[in-house]
């Protein structure tokens, strides 16, 4: 759940933006900065990484680390960045199998980021860098679900509704990206 500063008006899913790029660009440096060498890679992920994706205006960033560690958000939060608190904020299921993960908000009054905070070798790392990179691959994939996304925004207003309705259709969609990743010889990078 968003906290209180990031509430606004209803879920707005807008073209793709080609500044998105150099933004994760400088919020992957932030979080270098934050977490030095205990990051393996720092990732763009979710929709605003897949050029011509429309997307909800809002950075994701994939922080691999060997193991997650409670010095990571001792770390993340001196850096001004809020972990989420919510259940489904440190577990999610990915590949059938539950994998922990941190998300943090930002800094209160900047811009909208999810910053996820995953175990490298975790299954779940690897479905967001699948994601990502299949959309990037498949154009009519990318179309479809972008047109996907718009329609249901225009729909269902509300973040959370919209969210638990696009979670089962992500699976489908990552039914062909399995197969795509099968078929390209596809590894985490």
């Amino acid at each position: 759940m968003p906290f209180p500063d990031e509430l606004g008006p209803a879920v707005a899913v807008v073209d793709y933006d080609p500044d998105w790029p150099s933004e994760f660009k400088h919020l992957a440096g932030r979080l270098r900065a934050a977490v030095g060498d205990r990051a393996v890679a720092i990732d763009h992920i979710g929709s605003t990484s897949v050029p011509g994706l429309a997307a909800k205006n809002c950075i994701d960033a994939q922080i691999r680390v060997p193991a997650l560690a409670p010095d990571l958000v001792i770390l993340l939060e001196s850096a001004g960045f809020r972990c989420r608190p919510e259940p489904w904020n440190r577990t999610e299921t990915s590949y059938g199998q539950p994998c922990e993960k941190l998300v943090f908000a930002p800094p209160v009054g900047e811009r909208a980021t999810n910053v996820h905070v995953r175990v490298t070798t975790g299954p779940n790392t690897r479905y967001a860098l699948l994601f990502r990179d299949y959309l990037r691959a498949d154009r009519d994939a990318r179309q479809a679900w972008g047109a996907f996304k718009q329609r249901l925004a225009q729909s269902v207003p509300d973040l959370a509704d919209y969210g638990q309705i696009k979670a089962p259709a992500t699976n489908l969609l990552m039914t062909a990206a399995k197969r795509w990743a099968t078929q390209t010889a596809w590894t985490v990078a």
